[in-house]
Parts: structure tokens; sequence; C-alpha cells
């Protein structure tokens, strides 16, 4: 539990351009909503043995009676597989988690569906099997469909290997840095590695890959200015620009809490 609530607030206080954060919020949502939810949230997520499933509706049930809005669906999707999977005897995350989504069954599908009617995101209920209806498939190949055009659903068919990745080496590069650094480091790999699919689904991917290409030369930018006040100033004018433009990269955001948590839950089984 404490793992989890660590990744959200570590997430929250980290200056992330376009995105909700202590700093500023956004997009008509405020840090507090998220640092409540991620509260809310724990103790479901982290039950002893419940499946994933049930850890994810229970969440996004406890959040939406918490805050009344859809803070949190991309994170509770991530954390839910990987919380369990650090429950597993082996000491071995990545595959732990990899027994984790491959025991997924029918009775997990639907209860993610309805947990993703009931945060109402928009982008998976037009996935060709809709989750507004009762699940045909299982939850890994339902992501599947969707994973070309949705960056959380393409973690539950690759084993999270993006976290993993980029993740885990922006992290490992921004070693030996303090604060929030180590979470604008990972927000900024994920917005100038990936097209943001939440970019993509508000704008469109023209929008997403011209952000792409702006969070490349601002991460670029930063590397270069040991200075903190003068890399501040250069998120902060980031940030204001996609707010100004309503842009969110929440995807970017997610992923960011989910490497956050992977490496607390890999260096827990180490």
């Amino acid at each position: 539990m404490d793992a989890y609530k660590a990744a959200c607030r570590a997430e929250i206080e980290a200056l992330k351009p376009g995105n909700v954060h202590v700093f500023a919020d956004g997009h008509r949502m405020s840090a507090d909503q998220f640092l409540r939810s991620a509260e809310v949230s724990a103790a479901p997520l982290t039950e002893p043995g419940v499946p994933v499933g049930q850890r994810i509706l229970a969440a996004i049930r406890a959040t939406r009676a918490a805050v009344a809005t859809n803070t949190n669906l991309g994170i509770v999707l991530l954390a839910a597989p990987l919380l369990r999977a650090a429950e597993l005897p082996r000491r071995d995350l990545g595959a732990n988690l990899r027994e984790v989504l491959d025991g997924l069954t029918m009775d997990d599908t639907a209860a993610v569906f309805e947990a993703i009617t009931l945060a109402s995101p928009g982008g998976l209920g037009d996935a060709d099997n809709d989750v507004r209806e009762r699940p045909k498939i299982g939850l890994v190949e339902a992501m599947r469909q969707a994973s070309d055009r949705d960056l959380i659903a393409r973690q539950y068919t690759n084993g999270m290997a993006d976290i993993f990745a980029t993740g885990s080496t922006a992290l490992a590069r921004a070693e030996g840095e303090g604060g929030m650094w180590p979470a604008v480091a990972v927000y900024l790999a994920f917005l100038a590695g990936f097209p943001d699919s939440h970019v993509v689904r508000k704008h469109g991917l023209a929008t997403a890959l011209k952000i792409q290409r702006q969070a490349a030369a601002v991460a670029a930018d930063l590397a270069r200015q040991p200075d903190e006040e003068t890399r501040i100033a250069l998120l902060t004018a980031f940030d204001r620009d996609l707010k100004a433009r309503a842009i969110n990269p929440g995807t970017s955001a997610d992923l960011t809490v989910a490497s956050l948590l992977g490496r607390c839950l890999s260096q827990y089984l180490a």
C-alpha cells in the first residue's frame, strides 16, 4: 500500500507539462483530487489474494465515491496487476506479472469492463468488444484490440514492457537526482517516446506527434541545464502552453506512476 501511495504522490508532486500537479491544477481537476484518489484506491488495490478485476472495480468505485470524476483509471489498470504480481513467491516481478496476466479470467474481464464503464473515460468503449456489453473475449485479447491506439491497453499485451524499458531506463538515467526530477524524467521519456494516447483521442495523431517532438526538445534542454530554477522555468512554459490548448498527456502520467511503482516493487522483491 505504501509503495502505491508513494508512486502516486511522487507523480503528482512532479511538474509534468500539460498534466495536473501540485504546481498547477488543470483540465477542471486539482492535485488534491488525485491525492485523494490515491488514498481511497490504495486499500482495494492491495487487498491480498483478491483477483485483479475485483481490485480494479473496487478501486474505481472508491474513487468515484470520493471525487466523482475519472482521475485514475489508467493508474488503477496498470497498478493492479503489478501489485498482485508482487504477492507471488518468485523474486522476479516481470515473471510474476506475466503469470498474473496469463491467469486473468472472464470474471476479471467483466469486472474491468464495469470499472471502465463507471469511470467513463472514452476510448476502450469503441473497441470491437464494447466495454458496455458483457465480454465475449478475455481481458488481454480485448486490450490487444485497443493496443494500437492505447498505450495502457498495450501493457497488458506485452507484459508491461514499456514500463520495464522506457520507464526503468529513464529512472536509471535520473539516478542521483532528488526531489521531483526522477518522475519528471520518466514522464518526459514517455511523452517524447510515444504519441500520448489521451492526446491522440482528444486532439488527433498529428497533434500528439507535435507534442512528442516538443517533449523531446524540452527533455534535451533540461539535460543541458544544471540550474534548477531554469529547468523549472522550461517546464512551466511548456506546461502553460499545453494547458492553454487544453492538451493533457494523461497516458504519460499514468505510465509514470506505474514505472515508479514497478521500481519500488522490484526493489522490494530483490
